[in-house]
């Protein structure tokens, strides 16, 4: 058995011990410490994020000009972007959690990365569909275009679902045009529709469908006016085309859930939230914006599912206060610090230089066996 395995005949177990210490100690050490790595594009996820922060503040200052309360059992972070549970404009059902984490400028950052990840370059031409139920995130889409130097061709929806922009004093249109006038984005929308069933607001009464009408009329923007869904689809990409000019589009965003971009119930599962390099299987026979851009080989950025989203990117769900530009893992990434490994291994190399190749543990413990008088050999093995 004692030719199965071999060690130097001249260091002592108290040298070996020393060194197997030192190197589980080390590894323990650069497996517990870890250190902040920027992620990719960092200084642009700033920027945009910090953008889209400004712009939070201008439209909850609007707010409070316009005499807006802010509902702080609704909006605890107080951040101005959460609307009403009903007012007469609600065209659909909203999810209140998901309003709450959206209400954050670092998904800005996440468009960043996602626009990066799509391939969109300074200069592009990309195409967008929003309607009123994500203020936030329609912010941050154009403060993730403006930074990143993009051309978007804007197709809004008057509408909003419960607790977005849907206070009949202040829709996103009038956020829209505020924004541009403050001098924050250049962008405005080509046209607006009334978004809700069918792009047309079914279901609301008469009078409520004529004050969202007013509400286009007071953005100056073209209306943008179908009497069935195929037709909304169909408007839709002509103006798309008509705007594009020489140009193919880079990528096509879609925020929220409204029918005409995204489709049917079943076409808003199937596309996943984020982004979508193709067409997802069995798609294709749902007719909307988003399908029909998805068959033309156009990557398509879904944001919908808020809530997952921010998980994958390391933000906050329903944060309490509003979380500051360049927090997040969108932003560093949690890895094991190269200097501290090296430093290790230098260490274990080292302890093993000085006491095997130098001989100088065994110089060591013979100079102490002196010192101690002891005439009786150590035993080395």
């Amino acid at each position: 058995m004692k030719n199965l395995y071999w060690r130097p005949q001249r260091i002592s177990l108290h040298l070996l011990w020393i060194v197997a210490l030192v190197a589980i100690g080390g590894l323990v050490a650069v497996e517990n410490y870890t250190v902040q790595e920027k992620q990719p594009h960092y200084s642009m996820k700033i920027k945009a994020s910090r953008l889209a922060a400004q712009a939070f503040d201008v439209i909850r200052a609007e707010k409070t000009r316009l005499g807006i309360p802010i509902d702080e059992e609704s909006d605890p972070a107080k951040t101005g972007m959460i609307g009403i549970l009903l007012s007469p404009l609600t065209t659909n059902p909203g999810h209140l959690p998901s309003k709450q984490t959206s209400a954050n400028p670092n998904f800005a950052a996440v468009m960043v990365h996602l626009l990066k990840r799509a391939g969109v370059s300074e200069g592009d031409k990309v195409a967008v569909g929003v309607s009123g139920s994500f203020p936030s995130i329609n912010v941050c889409v154009l403060a993730a275009l403006y930074t990143l130097k993009v051309d978007p061709v804007i197709i809004a929806s008057a509408g909003s679902s419960q607790w977005g922009a849907n206070n009949p004093e202040f829709m996103w249109p009038d956020m829209e045009k505020l924004l541009a006038e403050k001098h924050l984005f250049p962008y405005r929308s080509v046209a607006i529709s009334r978004g809700g069933i069918d792009d047309r607001a079914l279901g609301l009464p008469r009078e409520s469908r004529k004050s969202l009408d007013k509400v286009i009329e007071r953005s100056g923007a073209m209306p943008l006016v179908v009497s069935n869904f195929t037709e909304s689809v169909e408007l839709r990409m002509k103006l798309f085309q008509e705007h594009s000019g020489d140009s193919e589009y880079a990528a096509y965003i879609n925020v929220g859930g409204g029918t005409t971009s995204v489709g049917t119930k079943v076409g808003k599962q199937m596309f996943r939230p984020g982004l979508n390099r193709s067409l997802p299987r069995g798609a294709a026979h749902i007719d909307s914006v988003m399908t029909r851009f998805a068959l033309e080989e156009i990557p398509v950025i879904h944001l919908s599912k808020i809530n997952e989203i921010a998980e994958r990117y390391g933000l906050p769900l329903q944060p309490l206060k509003t979380p500051k530009a360049g927090e997040g893992q969108i932003f560093y990434k949690e890895v094991h610090s190269p200097l501290l490994a090296a430093t290790v291994l230098l260490l274990i190399i080292g302890l093993l230089i000085v006491f095997i190749r130098l001989d100088w543990g065994y110089r060591f413990f013979n100079a102490n066996r002196k010192e101690s008088g002891s005439s009786r050999p150590e035993r080395m093995i």
